[in-house]
């Protein structure tokens, strides 16, 4: 890894695998960074410290290129959108939240 200034692009679920009934588990709520130098998409655990306002702004990154979509694609990651909200904020809050 080249070591410059990652950015975050986005969220996604990380992946946990299936239940015993073949169903998608959803696991913990990460931040999708992009790395600005060399382009490399990491991801990464909330901190403590990060704001709920600024995860939840991260959903409405519309800012995709073609190039990005399919680095995403080959890493596996699925961006997280508005339709998301719900169950982010869950995560985020504990509870659904309205707002």
């Amino acid at each position: 890894m080249c070591q410059a200034e990652m950015t975050p692009i986005g969220l996604t679920f990380k992946h946990e695998g299936f239940d015993k009934y073949g169903k998608v588990r959803q696991g913990e709520l990460m931040i999708v960074h992009r790395c600005m130098e060399c382009g490399k998409v990491n991801i990464n655990r909330i901190a403590g410290d990060d704001s709920e306002e600024t995860i939840l702004l991260l959903l409405q990154q519309k800012n995709i290129t073609n190039e990005l979509g399919s680095i995403l694609k080959q890493s596996d990651i699925d961006l997280l959108g508005k339709k998301d909200e719900d169950r982010v904020r869950k995560q985020l809050f504990g509870t659904h939240q309205v707002g």
